[in-house]
């Protein structure tokens, strides 16, 4: 979670002396924009948001998941990430996704926010997925998705001391973009792996003339893959995980292990690598609606400055379309 500490650190005010904010106004500006999408090497970032819960909805990663069950549903999650910092970030989704009525393939469509400080991201996506038989237990999806990408930077957030630019200041600045997720995913009723490559495009971001082409929007990866083994009629053990990756910043990686009671109540686990420690707990209506909520408590550095993390899942599932 490096990047998310060099966040906190480009949304504090800034303290300048009397010459240096005559100076440095507008590469206060650049520095920021570096930071926070990882454009120059500076800081070795992540750019897509982190979701605790993503095991209940692994369709915002992967867009083959779609028309993998026999119904549409709906997910929303919201994650409000160290509680107590000021502008800390916040990361909202939702999603709708199911299958063909008559044929193996399936349609999906999501849009997201994630803001942190004076910057935000915003993203508006369909998708496709294709299904192949490949015995009685499994079967292979391929899947993409389309969609526009905002990146927003709002300069009247950012406050300096005897500011020089006020033009700059208080202007609320956008780019869009095109993107792109290509996906596959293997499953059967208690395991499934999936692959998927994120911002194909690789474009940049231009808020400002100082910054064209310095902020590029990099590739990401993301591996899942999960089991689930039923103790008896009653209780089953489920473990899940997912690899994050994107160059040049490190792998990370999250693990996780849920309890289900007769697949109505389950508590879970989850250690994210070199970042936090998760606990999850939810519910299950009438196989209809779902209902989950984590916890994070952060083993880095930042853990001395806030009161950990929260995330809310809901889910709600529509009556089958095909047998």
């Amino acid at each position: 979670m490096k990047e998310r500490i060099n966040n906190l650190l480009t949304m504090a005010k800034w303290h300048f002396k009397p010459w240096q904010a005559v100076m440095l106004p507008r590469l206060v500006i650049l520095i920021l924009i570096m930071v926070l999408f990882g454009g120059t090497g500076i800081v070795r970032a992540q750019q897509l948001p982190i979701y605790t819960q993503f095991m209940f909805n692994t369709y915002i990663f992967n867009p083959a998941v779609a028309g993998t069950h026999n119904y549409y549903q709906v997910r929303l999650n919201n994650r409000f990430q160290w509680t107590g910092i000021p502008d800390a970030p916040q990361t909202n989704s939702l999603s709708i996704y199911g299958p063909h009525g008559e044929k193996d393939m399936g349609f999906g469509g999501y849009v997201f926010n994630d803001a942190t400080g004076p910057t935000s991201r915003n993203g508006l996506y369909g998708s496709y997925a294709y299904n192949l038989l490949l015995n009685d237990m499994m079967r292979l999806s391929m899947g993409l998705s389309a969609g526009l990408l905002q990146n927003r930077m709002d300069g009247t957030k950012i406050t300096l001391l005897d500011p020089t630019d006020q033009a700059l200041l208080n202007t609320v600045t956008s780019d869009f973009s095109p993107d792109a997720t290509l996906g596959l995913y293997l499953y059967s009723s208690t395991f499934h792996v999936g692959f998927s490559a994120h911002q194909l495009f690789g474009n940049t971001i231009d808020w400002f003339e100082e910054s064209a082409g310095l902020n590029k929007l990099k590739a990401h990866f993301f591996l899942t893959g999960g089991y689930k083994y039923f103790i008896n009629f009653d209780y089953a053990v489920e473990s899940s995980v997912i690899v994050r990756g994107t160059m040049p910043s490190p792998v990370q990686v999250d693990f996780n292990l849920k309890a289900y009671y007769q697949d109505l109540l389950w508590l879970g686990v989850s250690v994210r690598s070199s970042d936090a420690v998760s606990f999850l707990v939810g519910y299950t209506h009438e196989n209809r609606f779902s209902f989950g909520y984590s916890y994070d408590m952060s083993f880095s550095p930042i853990r001395h400055h806030n009161s950990g993390s929260h995330e809310v899942f809901l889910g709600m599932r529509f009556n089958p379309v095909k047998q």
